[in-house]
């Protein structure tokens, strides 16, 4: 889990003559002489990554708790959409996930390159990037068994000039994803019909570069015809019907050293294609146009957009207040009531905070179904919780998940924990120590113990809704901006 931006302060830098000198001395060098560097060409440590990746399989993932998952922000892969994680790779991913009994974790990564380097490095323990089977990529790392086809075409502009037969690709430029299985199929096409052409590649994805045709700032480019056809309902003024390459198995990566990960994906992947979830899931996010050109296009969408929900103006103020990270905050709101002003829980609670009866009225809240009231009194109850929390643990970051825990719980539930955690000497302002203690309040042996004032809790889901929370942000924080 990454660290929670709150209020930080740029890191002081200061540089030596000596490693100032050698600077200037690589630059001179790089200016001279440059340097090229081919597709997983790096330095020696970062090849050895690659052909000896770090040992790491599914018994660890599991002892770790969750697993990590490379996938690209896209239409068709992973974005937000009014708060919600949506995509075709987020939805069987997550359903994975919960088979293999761990959380998802998810890296944003359009660079395949990238991507490969933080498998091996055991920095992810999956590609979900919907790649074509390749011998070259079968060397540093192994496929799953296929998750479905995928065939190659042209994107270009509608019109009377568009190319019909790939000859006249001849002496044109070809934008593509840097790294991408298009490069060799785009060098066998001129090899096979003797033609010349360039192809210019980029760190961006297949969404991206589809944008720029339409927008002129590219004449084509070449993506896979599923993506294609989902962009082309987005754009009326694309063409997406000439065949650059026919369908192929694309499949996920781990590393090749995991054999009881590599088992569990691909026992997963059987039962699911026998039970027609993939079927029923590609049917929702490929076949289904009309609902993906709304989500793609909506301004609460991280892809066509970068709004939350219609209360982010609000969410900011509040966040301004509390001196947290506004998508923090949001995050909240969305595990609260899903940006719902009407919301009641089983338990009594309304709202967008769902905040308790009691705390409507301790912190003057007299209609919780106003946005602005609710959002005031939730507000006033966090900043109550950090106060009490402060001088317990003083380092913000960690603050916040007790915060956040106390507000699902009760902080009297979390102070026990704490208590806990001091007795058995752990350390009480290390979050995760705490944790351990607050799921172990469903215990009698713990829940009994004379340091415990507030008795039995479902710590547990208090533990997961932190969890839940945290996640949510780093979604947000890596798709929404400040």
């Amino acid at each position: 889990m990454n660290d929670i931006c709150i209020n930080q302060s740029p890191a002081k830098v200061t540089n030596g003559m000596k490693k100032t000198g050698i600077n200037i001395l690589f630059l001179i060098v790089f200016t001279l002489f440059g340097f090229q560097c081919t597709p997983f060409e790096r330095t020696e440590t970062e090849v050895n990554f690659l052909e000896n990746p770090v040992l790491l399989d599914l018994d660890d993932i599991k002892k770790r708790g969750y697993i990590r998952a490379v996938v690209d922000n896209s239409s068709t892969s992973y974005y937000i959409y009014r708060g919600r994680r949506m995509g075709y790779e987020f939805e069987m991913l997550k359903t994975l996930a919960s088979s293999l009994g761990v959380r998802l974790h998810l890296i944003v990564k359009s660079d395949i390159e990238e991507a490969y380097s933080l498998l091996n490095k055991g920095k992810a323990d999956i590609i979900a990037m919907n790649l074509a089977v390749s011998e070259d990529r079968k060397k540093i790392g192994t496929f799953t068994s296929p998750i479905g086809t995928m065939g190659t075409v042209l994107v270009q502009k509608n019109g009377p000039t568009k190319i019909t037969d790939p000859f006249e690709l001849n002496d044109k430029v070809v934008h593509i994803q840097k790294d991408a299985i298009y490069k060799s199929q785009l060098n066998s096409l001129q090899n096979n019909l003797g033609i010349h052409l360039s192809v210019l590649e980029e760190k961006s994805n297949s969404d991206f570069l589809v944008s720029k045709v339409n927008k002129g700032e590219i004449e084509y480019t070449v993506v896979d015809k599923v993506a294609a056809i989902v962009n082309a309902s987005y754009y009326d003024n694309l063409d997406v019907q000439l065949e650059i390459s026919p369908k192929a198995d694309v499949a996920w990566v781990v590393r090749k050293n995991a054999p009881q990960l590599e088992k569990e994906v691909n026992d997963w992947i059987q039962k699911k294609n026998k039970s027609g979830y993939i079927k029923t899931l590609y049917a929702k996010y490929f076949q289904n146009t009309k609902n993906n050109f709304y989500r793609a296009n909506s301004s609460f969408s991280s892809l066509g957009g970068n709004k939350i929900s219609q209360y982010d103006d609000l969410i900011k103020k509040g966040a301004e207040n509390l001196g947290w990270d506004w998508r923090m905050l949001a995050s909240l709101v969305y595990k609260e009531s899903g940006f719902d002003t009407t919301a009641t829980s089983y338990a009594g609670a309304s709202g967008l905070l769902q905040l308790m009866p009691v705390t409507l009225e301790r912190f003057g809240v007299t209609n919780p179904n106003d946005p602005i009231e609710s959002m005031m009194g939730g507000v006033n109850y966090l900043k109550y919780l950090d106060k009490f929390w402060k001088e317990k643990i003083p380092e913000t970051n960690e603050r916040i998940k007790f915060i956040l825990a106390s507000y699902n719980v009760g902080h009297g539930h979390v102070l026990d924990a704490w208590r806990l955690t001091m007795k058995y000497g752990d350390n009480e302002q290390n979050w995760n120590h705490v944790a351990q203690f607050l799921k172990l309040k469903s215990d009698p042996v713990f829940y009994k113990d004379p340091v415990v004032k507030s008795g039995y809790a479902k710590g547990h889901v208090a533990v997961s809704y932190v969890e839940d929370i945290l996640t949510l942000y780093d979604s947000y924080r890596e798709l929404i901006e400040p």
